[in-house]
């Protein structure tokens, strides 16, 4: 079966809706197509790790891409893309063709090395659901990773009554991301919430049976659980863009516009590298501020709009009864300023390059996204002194 688009979107994620809404209110008659892996139509990301554990109904974060018109064609993979012939073809057969394409095609989950039912490579509401279904009050859980996403499911499932052990190579939780004492402060709170950390500590190997899962860890030691959940990064999608020939280097490269290395075809979200004015630098954003963001953008320029996309995206996360919001590159290998309200419960942290603001971590202090972006772009210098108080910025 052939199927003929204005504008095809293969992916299935929040980038793909924004995408599709942009579409719509620019164009009302165009015919829009939507593919995706997935069996479910668009929805929040978020959640998976945060609301859903909170008893947000899992209805709730369906994101309504069906009311823009477009046609979702579902459990549908894209296999090959025909550039000249500007044409699509999944693997049932069927042939999608388009006069503007976007890829949408976000990331995959890297994976633990071993695998089984109760084995979960966190990314998708179908991941969510496998894990509800072990995670019952008193089951011990795995939480394999301390970065973004293992720290979140970790005090998710601890407040939700599970046992929960963290499993990661580094010596704390966010380890390169925050500042040492932060992420020393973390391990603590963490503990005394019920979480038990293995630090410094890989999983080698694991056997999977119909009761649980024996790990084998780095340290020599075992671990049986009742479940093991992996946070492991992703990786974005970029075989369709390889396949075709298009430009790639972590991630598909675009520019200013969104565009690919052909003219006809966009990329947008987790699988796009794109350059950002403020930092001067090429990145690849994995965070939904991006994703909805880019995606808008995208459907603008499909439909004519001629706009650079100038956004730093920002990112955020819950862990128990703390929460932050950060814009741009957060790594403390640069130089990081610390200014606490109360020390590791609401101050503000600034990663510096070279007197540049590079990056901006807002803990627990709230509605200063818009004000960390402009002082990122700004040109001017700045050390300790020219920094304290800037933030929180009152209106």
């Amino acid at each position: 079966m052939t199927h003929d688009y204005d504008h095809l979107i293969i992916g299935g994620g929040m980038t793909a809706d924004a995408a599709a809404k942009s579409i719509r209110e620019a164009d009302a008659k165009a015919r829009i197509g939507i593919i995706s892996d997935e069996n479910q139509a668009p929805y929040e990301r978020p959640p998976l790790s945060k609301a859903l554990w909170k008893d947000k109904p899992v209805e709730s974060i369906d994101l309504g891409t069906a009311k823009t018109g477009a046609t979702l064609h579902l459990g549908r993979r894209i296999v090959a893309l025909d550039r000249a012939a500007h044409s699509a073809r999944d693997g049932h057969g069927d042939t999608y063709r388009y006069r503007k394409l976007l890829l949408a095609t976000g990331a995959t989950p890297r994976k633990l090395p071993f695998a089984g039912e109760r084995v979960i490579n966190f990314r998708t509401l179908d991941d969510y659901q496998a894990v509800r279904k072990f995670a019952a009050k008193g089951a011990h859980v795995a939480v394999i990773g301390g970065g973004f996403i293992g720290s979140e499911l970790a005090a998710s499932l601890a407040s939700n009554g599970c046992k929960v052990t963290m499993i990661f190579p580094g010596e704390a939780i966010g380890a390169g991301r925050y500042p040492e004492a932060l992420s020393e402060f973390l391990n603590g709170y963490y503990r005394e919430h019920g979480v038990e950390l293995r630090t410094g500590v890989k999983v080698d190997a694991g056997n999977a049976d119909a009761r649980g899962v024996d790990l084998k860890l780095s340290d020599g030691k075992t671990l049986r659980v009742d479940a093991v959940v992996a946070g492991l990064g992703v990786t974005p999608n970029i075989e369709l863009a390889q396949q075709a020939g298009l430009k790639v280097e972590n991630g598909i490269v675009v520019d200013d516009r969104l565009r690919t290395t052909d003219a006809d075809i966009f990329a947008a979200g987790d699988v796009a590298n794109f350059h950002n004015a403020a930092l001067g630098t090429s990145l690849r954003v994995e965070h939904e501020n991006a994703a909805i963001s880019m995606g808008h953008h995208a459907g603008r320029i499909m439909t004519g709009a001629d706009e650079p996309y100038t956004t730093l995206p920002f990112f955020y996360s819950d862990l128990f009864d703390l929460g932050y919001e950060a814009v741009g590159m957060l790594d403390d290998r640069l130089d990081v300023i610390e200014h606490w309200t109360t020390p590791f419960r609401e101050g503000v942290v600034y990663y510096l390059d070279n007197g540049r603001v590079r990056g901006v971590l807002l803990w627990n202090v709230w509605g200063q996204v818009d004000a960390a972006r402009e002082l990122i772009a700004e040109r001017g210098l700045h050390d300790v002194e020219s920094l304290r108080g800037r933030l929180p910025k009152l209106a």
